[in-house]
């Protein structure tokens, strides 16, 4: 089984990138979605999260309150090391689980902080990444529902720089100013070269 690790910079163009490596046969691991059903009402990190972080982090109907969680890290660097030491051993176990369904398919990790963590850069053969630059990482990241510009600045500022990024790559897709359809060709000639025996399913 091939794991890929696939990460970049909030506003990259990730997400896309996934959708289009599984349009051509791979199973998708969102550590991401993971992360948000465990801080669901009723998800299994809750309870960890309301003795950390008491119940004003938490919203009425119980779920993990994600924009106040983001005002406690940006303060507290303490709050963000509890917070992890919580998530990411369930957000791991989980996507384990996960990867043992994909049979014989290739098998893409979506991981945002993937460059921060040794962790997930042991557990896959290869590093995917998708990158642009800053200021277009700003311009998409501002039209989100909710975003401001200085809450995309700040989580901007708190992720992995871009060289960061880049040196762990086993390949970067230069995100820029490609369409969709682009985007997803350089996906394609990417899978024909690291799978040239794995069909493609688009």
């Amino acid at each position: 089984m091939a794991r890929i690790g696939l990460t970049g910079g909030i506003g990259s163009g990730k997400s896309t990138a996934a959708a289009g490596l599984v349009a051509l046969g791979a199973h998708l691991v969102d550590t991401d979605a993971i992360a948000r059903a465990l801080t669901q009402p009723g998800g299994a990190a809750i309870p960890a999260l309301a003795q950390a972080f008491g119940a004003d982090a938490l919203t009425a109907d119980g779920a993990l309150d994600r924009d106040r969680m983001r005002q406690i890290v940006f303060a507290d660097a303490g709050a963000k090391a509890r917070l992890e030491a919580i998530l990411h051993p369930l957000i791991g176990a989980e996507a384990s689980r996960q990867a043992a369904a994909a049979g014989a398919r290739p098998v893409v990790f979506d991981v945002p902080l993937l460059t921060e963590s040794s962790h997930w850069r042991a557990r896959v053969e290869r590093v995917l990444v998708i990158d642009c630059d800053e200021a277009t990482q700003l311009a998409r990241v501002i039209q989100r529902p909710g975003w401001t510009e200085e809450a995309a600045r700040r989580v901007i500022a708190q992720q992995a720089p871009r060289a960061a990024r880049r040196a762990i790559a086993d390949a970067v897709v230069d995100n820029e100013a490609l369409s969709i359809e682009q985007l997803h060709a350089e996906l394609r000639a990417l899978w024909s070269l690291w799978w040239p025996g794995l069909p493609v399913v688009t």
